[in-house]
């Protein structure tokens, strides 16, 4: 098991092989993880022009901010939108952490977040595990207004969920990063997890906007079975 963040942490795993866990609690998987368990094949894209491309070449609906939703298009990174929102095919979900990092991934890329954690280490450790072939968790983060990466403590908490799922399913072998990371999930209360994300600042940021429920979307623990995995440009059921 490794442990990286951001868009780096992802570039130095691409050439390991195995399975990539891409973890963005605060938004991204977590809409990918409720969009998918309602059967929408969720494509990342960074923002711009490229996923508005991207939604014309694929036929997909493209995701908008969360305040630019109507009734014809309500479809954005708001998880508690996505919820009730009419379920299309394919939808393009742009976000400048998770999503442009798992569209620039290399190999077998999976969204986790606390919602589907335990499914998610239970597909993986099935699917890879071996020295040759690791597991490697990366937590998004947020961006700085400068651009540089801010550690996000719903994503270190997102991360530490899936790698203590995954040595509760054997995994015994860990980098040092990922040793830490686990801890950090390992040694907070369970009932606590929740109150930690509503307090991070993703979590109160959100809240403030008038986005609150989206954060509860996010701290259900455990609600999702899905598994999107990455396959053709779109997240599907692994």
């Amino acid at each position: 098991m490794r442990f990286g963040w951001g868009a780096a942490g992802a570039a130095r795993a691409g050439g390991r092989g195995g399975v990539l866990i891409v973890v963005d609690v605060l938004s991204f998987t977590t809409a990918v993880s409720v969009a998918v368990d309602r059967g929408v094949a969720v494509y990342p894209a960074a923002p711009g022009e490229r996923a508005a491309r991207l939604a014309r070449d694929v036929r997909a609906e493209l995701a908008v901010g969360r305040r630019e939703v109507t009734d014809a298009h309500p479809w954005s990174l708001s998880t508690a939108a996505l919820r009730v929102a009419r379920a299309p095919a394919r939808l393009v979900l742009p976000s400048p952490n998770g999503s442009a990092i798992a569209a620039a991934a290399e190999g077998v890329v999976v969204a986790a977040c606390l919602r589907n954690a335990s499914a998610v280490a239970a597909w993986a450790s099935r699917r890879a595990g071996s020295p040759d072939e690791p597991v490697t968790v990366i937590a998004a983060g947020e961006r700085r207004t400068d651009g540089s990466l801010r550690h996000a403590r719903e994503d270190l908490l997102g991360a530490g969920a899936v790698l203590f799922a995954l040595a509760r399913h054997g995994a015994s072998a860990e980098s040092p990063e990922a040793a830490r990371a686990r801890a950090a999930y390992e040694h907070e209360p369970p009932e606590s997890v929740p109150d930690a994300v509503r307090r991070s600042a993703s979590g109160v940021e959100l809240a403030d906007a008038g986005f609150g429920e989206d954060v509860e979307v996010a701290v259900e623990l455990g609600a999702d079975t899905v598994v999107p995995v990455l396959a053709e440009g779109a997240f599907r059921r692994g």
